[in-house]
């Protein structure tokens, strides 16, 4: 009988994390990090801000492109509202992780490990 209750606590336990897991998140636990100041963002961050300002031009094919937000990390906003921008890595030999959203407010959005999480950057 021991035994069974404490398999019950278990599974009670394990229910109780999967919920807590599969719960829709606030906005504060989406842009897991909080906010970062511009100043203190990579100097290609810093570049790529600037030409994001300029409207261009772009060094890779897919700047521009709108953010379909899949992973919900954003604030929930109507289709085609973020584009993204790579910032570029130095020593990668791809585009790396590193990003910069654009929301249609002008809000901007860093992450430097590939969409898992963000930080709204302040100008």
């Amino acid at each position: 009988m021991r035994d069974l209750r404490r398999v019950g606590r278990m599974l009670a336990m394990l229910l109780a994390l999967a919920l807590a897991l599969a719960a829709p998140q606030s906005f504060a636990e989406q842009v897991v990090s909080g906010e970062v100041a511009a100043a203190s963002l990579p100097r290609e961050a810093a570049q790529t801000l600037r030409l994001i300002r300029a409207r261009g031009p772009f060094p890779y094919r897919q700047d521009g492109v709108v953010f379909s937000n899949r992973e919900h990390r954003l604030p929930a906003q109507p289709r085609n509202y973020y584009h993204e921008y790579t910032v570029p890595t130095p020593g990668a030999h791809d585009r790396g992780a590193r990003r910069i959203i654009a929301g249609g407010n002008g809000e901007v959005y860093y992450t430097d490990d590939h969409y898992r999480s963000f930080r709204l950057i302040r100008q």
